[in-house]
């Protein structure tokens, strides 16, 4: 007995030492002490990194999770949290901070959360904008000092624009994460905010090209964010049912941001044109910053959604594209013939694609400067693998010597590349459902989130 008892003392003394987290808000010490800790105490599956300082020289911290935690692994998919991009919708940042302690706490224990750990590299930001968040000195339900950042900005509308000039000056805390975005082959991603309760897709602006003539602006992945928009709002309670009163209700929890309403300069839209990334914005909570004591509440209303969502990120396909010397290509364009992107999507340095797809039959088109396209048939299943996307690497037909392809991935020039689309397109086709949506947004119009 004496021996049980010193094997089971030992074994606790192997484990992390956990520290519970309170459902309080958590101000930048207190989020830094409780980042700072999980890193030290979970250091094989946690990366902490700061991608940048916010006006007022505050940390922009991001905690990664993963088994490969400090660098990209090929074919693992990497995914993005972002929170308190608003300094006063104040429900996100906590929210993140228990996800990171759920996720670290169930490695091991939680056969989901293991998986998921095993498959994918996970970061999450807590906080955008942390000097908007220690402005706030009078809570409120609908607006407080602390919205914009140090400088009174607007982080949500700060953002380079593909439908129209922004010129606004570029803020650190929006420099930081485009900066950022360069960095890693973000896929799928989710900005959480508060004031409202749907789960809005992009695009947030538009021009006559993406449906603004029927009161939306579609992407050619519209089927696609639909889908995940439905992921996360389908299993939270308050989103698919009882929703804000005195405000628009949403069909289902989810709405096209343009239906919405118009916004410029926002981050969703950067991410899916410049950054390949699919993003979403969730709004969380009707009230922008709730009382504490109502915390555990939405941590309980939002944990199956965070979750299911981040697995999202091996929907469709991924692969790599070789020579047929078996050299990885970088640089290369890989899409689906019949939705492409005003910004092509590209391989990354280790030839990687990644492309988010519903169950279907799809044609890919690669493309190497110089060469004609090839054309490669990929069949999604309707019940895909567990935690893995399907995987097809393509190797490259050509004949003679191929050209040499540069290592960097030249971005788009952030300009309005919308600007001169003709303004026809399959996507912009009306529906019964965005009749509906028009009607309700010129009957309910409010202030915007």
């Amino acid at each position: 007995m004496e021996n049980m008892d010193f094997a089971c003392l030992w074994l606790g003394l192997l484990l992390p030492v956990v520290a519970t987290l309170d459902f309080s808000y958590h101000h930048q010490e207190e989020m830094e002490e409780f980042l700072k800790n999980v890193a030290q105490n979970y250091s094989s599956i946690t990366h902490l990194h700061s991608i940048g300082r916010s006006v007022k020289g505050r940390n922009l911290w991001v905690l990664v999770v993963g088994r490969s935690p400090k660098e990209h692994k090929i074919g693992i998919p990497e995914f993005k949290y972002v929170a308190n991009m608003h300094g006063d919708e104040t429900v996100g940042r906590e929210l993140l901070l228990h996800l990171i302690e759920y996720l670290v706490t169930n490695d091991g224990k939680d056969l989901e959360i293991t998986n998921l750990i095993n498959s994918t590299r996970i970061h999450i930001m807590p906080s955008m904008n942390p000097d908007g968040f220690e402005a706030v000195k009078k809570p409120d339900c609908f607006y407080s000092n602390g919205r914009e950042n140090g400088n009174f900005y607007d982080l949500n509308r700060n953002f380079p624009d593909a439908f129209e000039f922004n010129n606004v000056s570029r803020q650190p805390e929006t420099v930081a994460i485009m900066e950022w975005l360069k960095t890693e082959t973000f896929v799928l991603s989710a900005n959480l905010h508060g004031g409202a309760l749907v789960a809005s897709y992009p695009f947030d602006n538009g021009v006559p090209a993406t449906g603004t003539v029927h009161s939306r602006s579609l992407t050619p992945d519209d089927d696609v964010f639909q889908y995940l928009a439905n992921t996360y709002a389908s299993r939270n309670p308050n989103m698919k049912g009882d929703q804000c009163k005195n405000k628009m209700n949403f069909p289902n929890g989810i709405t096209n941001g343009y239906s919405w309403y118009p916004l410029k300069g926002g981050m969703q839209d950067y991410n899916y044109i410049w950054a390949q990334c699919f993003e979403i914005t969730l709004e969380l909570s009707c009230c922008k910053y709730p009382r504490e004591e109502k915390l555990s509440s939405f941590w309980n209303l939002n944990k199956a959604s965070l979750i299911e969502y981040i697995k999202e990120v091996h929907l469709g396909v991924k692969g790599q594209v070789f020579d047929q010397s078996g050299n990885p290509l970088p640089n290369v364009i890989v899409e689906v013939q019949d939705r492409k992107h005003i910004c092509p999507y590209k391989t990354n340095k280790f030839g990687e694609y990644y492309l988010l797809l519903l169950p279907g039959s799809y044609t890919l088109n690669v493309t190497v400067p110089g060469h004609n396209p090839h054309l490669t048939k990929v069949i999604i299943p309707k019940k895909s693998q567990d935690f893995s996307a399907l995987k097809k690497d393509i190797l490259f037909p050509f004949r003679g010597q191929l050209d040499s392809i540069p290592v960097s991935n030249p971005p788009c020039p952030t300009i309005p590349l919308y600007r001169n689309l003709p303004s026809h397109s399959a996507a912009t086709k009306p529906s019964l459902f965005l009749f509906l949506v028009t009607l309700f947004h010129v009957l309910f119009k409010y202030s915007k989130m």
